[in-house]
């Protein structure tokens, strides 16, 4: 069974991708949840101390769904796993859903509110830094700022593909062929510089 966190986390981050950060309500949550509101001040203290835990978990969440394989599976190259931790964040599940959508509430939010844009802003930099590492182990001799800027680019495309996909603009196929093509020109720029 999951623990209290875990279950208020989880529900935290269906509630956000069901009505935004400015629906969320601790009182529905906590019916979300199966616990009382006082439980949930107890744990994260205040409205900031949910969303910062939900950013965490969220966060968390997408790195298992998107580098979790078969202890039996032969090990990745460096391009595969690169595709496959971005092509994993456009899967056609509902933990992929729900945690792609809170992550672009959430991202929303933090127009407003500084304390979440910087938490947002930290967790995005991670994002981008693990992606340039594995874009240097697919171009070791690119330059680091090249790679940041890859990946810089990468992160931003996958998540306006997330969205348009999310909100009906794209197929998830179509939005993972785009996908690929982006990651095949980045590399393809690494290469020729």
């Amino acid at each position: 069974m999951a623990s209290r966190n875990t279950r208020i986390l989880e529900a935290a981050a269906r509630v956000i991708a069901r009505r935004g950060v400015r629906g969320l309500r601790v009182e529905e949550l906590a019916a979300e949840a199966g616990v009382s509101t006082g439980l949930i001040y107890y744990h994260f203290k205040d409205r900031t101390g949910i969303l910062r835990h939900t950013l965490e978990f969220i966060n968390d969440r997408a790195e298992r769904y998107t580098t979790v394989r078969d202890a039996d599976a032969p090990p990745l190259g460096p391009r595969e796993e690169l595709e496959q931790i971005l092509l994993l964040e456009l899967q056609d599940t509902a933990e992929v859903r729900e945690n792609s959508a809170a992550w672009g509430e959430l991202r929303a939010s933090a127009v407003f509110d500084p304390a979440l844009r910087e938490d947002l802003a930290r967790a995005t930099l991670v994002w981008v830094q693990e992606v340039a590492a594995l874009l240097g182990r697919v171009r070791p001799m690119a330059p680091a700022a090249q790679l940041a800027a890859a990946a810089e680019r990468l992160t931003a495309l996958l998540e306006g593909l997330s969205t348009r996909w999310l909100s009906g603009g794209l197929g998830i196929d179509h939005a993972r062929t785009l996908m690929r093509g982006g990651i095949e020109a980045e590399l393809s720029g690494l290469e020729a510089r």
